[in-house]
């Protein structure tokens, strides 16, 4: 029915092109402000689970009382092979993790970065490039380091040779992870025999590492074991200093880290807020847009009234132009704030992810945005008389 009639609303819009791109760019705006906050908001969130997501295991081992990947609490790595022995289980792996100072090759200033270590014989990561460079990380002194560090940990490629907590590291290959919390500006891997030569002697005002600790402990489970049980027979029988979760799932180890972030910082109500407030600044740019177009047609919409078009119509006229803004708008809002997201990703580190999910969510978000400044703009046409538009 709408294409049978003249389409009011598109040609109220488009009739002045300079007008009608400008209140493209208005709505644009508006959307790339929404996109920016909860862009900000999920890379913040997300980012702190991709080193988990990555983890080749069923079962995460961590110490009681570690809340989160940033406290650096280990756990005694024997509780690892005490696991070994239940039915069920494939495989136990030791993670360990260490901050230590890495030194720009250039700049020669040192910024804190994330260690990650492991057996190179145990398929810890799943990272293709840590496969690659097996027989390097075996040598001593050497590590990979991540393309996404940021730029001021220096150049990011094999052959870099530096210092790391004060001894000199060779650079041997990289991967791709990105930052966090936890990993200040960047990550290193290395063999956990180079982890003891780092770290096994760091003086008197900093903790030792030995093997007889761990921070992360993976588990791997045999195919058809129920894993749910499997972690409850193993927190059961197990000494209660550590504390053993299913790595995915509602009640899993990736979604209690996005727990303690959403719940435990301020993050989320201030990217929440400034995510509402560019909704509200959505809200009164539709609407001026929307009123300068009423008022610049004052004297057809009393027209109308006076053939006897009711108050309906024309609200109806208004959404309609209200819905063609919301998605006109949207399409360039979507692909400059897609332009930032790179940007950002790229001088962060960060995880910024353009899900289906939240393109969707934002859209629904600028589709009201419009619809209720419509709905706003529509009021004084709906409350005029044409007597008094024509002076009669």
């Amino acid at each position: 029915m709408f294409f049978k009639r003249t389409p009011l609303a598109l040609l109220n819009l488009i009739h002045d092109r300079r007008k009608f791109l400008t209140s493209m760019a208005g709505v644009g705006f508006a959307v790339v402000l929404m996109f920016l906050f909860t862009g900000f908001m999920n890379a913040l969130f997300d980012s702190q689970l991709q080193l988990l997501e990555r983890l080749n295991g069923e079962i995460v081992m961590v110490d009681r009382l570690k809340t989160n990947m940033f406290v650096p609490r280990a756990f005694a790595r024997r509780r690892l092979y005490q696991a070994r022995s239940f039915e069920g289980v494939e495989a136990a792996f030791p993670i360990y993790i260490s901050d230590a100072n890495w030194k720009n090759p250039e700049t020669r200033r040192t910024r804190p970065v994330r260690v990650l270590a492991f057996n190179l014989a145990d398929p810890v990561l799943l990272l293709p490039e840590v496969t690659t460079h097996l027989s390097q990380l075996q040598l001593p002194d050497t590590a990979l380091i991540d393309l996404r560090a940021r730029e001021e940990v220096g150049p990011k490629q094999a052959g870099v040779v530096s210092e790391l907590a004060k001894r000199q590291l060779r650079i041997v290959g990289t991967f791709s992870l990105g930052t966090d919390f936890a990993s200040g500006n960047g990550n290193l891997i290395m063999s956990d025999q180079n982890f003891l030569r780092f770290f096994a002697n760091r003086g008197p005002n900093e903790d030792e590492r030995s093997f007889a600790t761990a921070d992360v402990g993976l588990i791997k489970v045999k195919p058809g074991t129920d894993v749910n049980r499997l972690v409850q027979t193993l927190q059961t029988r197990l000494p209660s200093d550590v504390l053993i979760l299913p790595k995915d799932g509602p009640n899993g180890f990736v979604e209690r880290e996005r727990t303690y972030w959403q719940e435990n910082t301020t993050i989320g109500f201030v990217f929440t807020l400034l995510t509402a407030m560019g909704f509200v600044v959505g809200i009164i740019l539709v609407y001026q847009i929307l009123y300068t177009d009423v008022a610049d047609h004052w004297s057809e919409y009393a027209t109308l009234k006076a053939m006897g078009y009711n108050n309906l119509f024309l609200l109806s006229v208004v959404l309609q132009e209200a819905v063609i803004l919301s998605v006109l708008g949207f399409i360039p809002g979507f692909l400059v704030s897609a332009l930032i997201y790179n940007a950002a990703a790229g001088t962060t580190g960060l995880l910024f992810k353009m899900t289906a999910g939240r393109i969707i969510g934002l859209y629904v978000a600028t589709f009201f945005m419009c619809l209720i400044s419509g709905a706003i703009a529509v009021r004084k046409v709906q409350a005029t008389d044409p007597a008094e538009v024509f002076g009669l």
